[in-house]
């Protein structure tokens, strides 16, 4: 008799909701396959990082020549994957973001974004949205405002939050700065903000936020951090999510896409930044920083964006997807918004209680969805397929959604 469930049970800590009641055995391409023969379409990329699908033959042909020659090393030393990725990323970036440090996850490197923005400014007060996620590490924690605060004791000192734009958004970040203003100790170190809200429930501010966010902290003396760990890297049809708006931040951090599901991220900033922080002694010194094996798979995953214009393929696919979801939206009162941009996509269902059903109906059908579940917006599906996908591959996804919507 299977044991799987019962261990389960006995055995694994509980880190965030249930466990999905399906055991998978491989995966390829945008499905994953379960142990007893099931083939489900992934409509997340794994937890929105496999960007170029699963087992892609590059990647798998990258970490079995890599692992073979250099995996790991001493974090003082140095290979040429990491420093060819550091500078093929600066070359994909503004001029100004040209220092590169590579390390493992999203909450990571938005860490070490706040521990440069501290070191370098002297402050230690830093601002983020109200319905924010940046990790579960101490500093990005503190500035996580989805979920998980309560119950662990007193967060990191110097945290606010500032709602996420909405209606009149001029007056509304005036007056959020106002209330900055007044509760801050003269400290304000950094704004860290991620460009499209993805566990916020796929918010995307306005034309022009991002300028008036900016123009905000320069007036106080603090640097702007984009946390670009679900838009970065061609996702949104752009290579990064902040060219719509015409702002460069000070410190830019990636992770999720960057390794397309292997554990890679980095923090991006200017060379004066960095001048600055190592003057002062910058301290991030980890097991896995600058690792050359996942630093491989990332130059591969370079590699593959531009050889297959993959930017401009999640925007023709991102405009297919976004048809066919106003189409479902148009036919189902229980949808009361689609949102998002490229490939990453948001449709909101306004009844709550029906989120979890939708979600086990699109499950049985062949379609794994995930949903986040705000109070006062019902229940939103984060919609983020591979940048690989096909428009047939897709359509499937929309059929089996709607057909789940429609049975709620």
């Amino acid at each position: 008799m299977d044991t799987f469930w019962d261990d389960v049970d006995r055995h694994l800590v509980r880190y965030g909701g249930t466990f999905t009641r399906e055991i998978i055995d491989s995966a390829s391409g945008s499905f994953l396959f379960t142990e007893d023969g099931r083939r489900i379409l992934d409509f997340t990329s794994g937890q929105m990082s496999a960007i170029l699908g699963h087992s892609h033959p590059r990647i798998v042909e990258t970490v079995q020549r890599q692992i073979a020659n250099l995996d790991h090393l001493f974090s003082g030393m140095l290979s040429r994957p990491v420093v060819d990725l550091a500078r093929r990323l600066s070359d994909t970036l503004p001029e100004s973001l040209s220092k590169v440090q590579l390390l493992t996850t999203g909450a990571e490197s938005n860490e070490a974004a706040l521990r440069m923005a501290k070191l370098v400014t002297g402050k230690h007060e830093v601002v983020a949205f109200a319905r924010s996620w940046h990790g579960m590490t101490a500093a990005a924690a503190a500035a996580t405002y989805s979920a998980g605060r309560k119950g662990y004791g007193p967060a990191t000192p110097g945290n606010f939050a500032i709602p996420a734009p909405s209606g009149d958004w001029q007056a509304q970040l005036d007056l959020a700065f106002d209330l900055i203003d007044a509760q801050s100790v003269g400290s304000l170190a950094a704004c860290i903000v991620e460009p499209i809200l993805s566990s916020g429930g796929i918010l995307e501010p306005p034309p022009g936020y991002f300028a008036a966010l900016s123009a905000k902290c320069r007036e106080r003396g603090m640097l702007l951090i984009m946390d670009e760990a679900q838009t970065g890297l061609c996702r949104t049809g752009n290579w990064y999510a902040f060219e719509r708006d015409g702002v460069v931040p000070d410190i830019l951090t990636l992770s999720k896409t960057l390794g397309a599901g292997l554990p890679l991220a980095a923090v991006i900033t200017s060379a004066e930044i960095e001048a600055e922080t190592h003057a002062r002694g910058y301290l991030f010194f980890t097991t896995h920083v600058s690792d050359p094996l996942v630093a491989a798979v990332g130059n591969t995953v370079l590699d593959v964006l531009v050889e297959e214009r993959l930017d401009e393929r999640a925007a023709k696919l991102g405009t297919f997807l976004r048809n066919g979801l106003d189409d479902i939206a148009a036919r189902h009162s229980l949808v009361s918004d689609v949102r998002g941009r490229g490939l990453l996509v948001g449709l909101e269902i306004a009844d709550e209680s029906l989120s979890a059903p939708i979600t086990q109906r699109c499950l049985d059908l062949g379609l794994h969805m995930n949903i986040v579940q705000i109070p006062g917006m019902g229940g939103v599906f984060r919609i983020a397929p591979p940048l690989t996908a096909s428009e047939e591959e897709l359509a499937l996804g929309l059929s089996i959604l709607d057909e789940a919507i429609g049975s709620a």
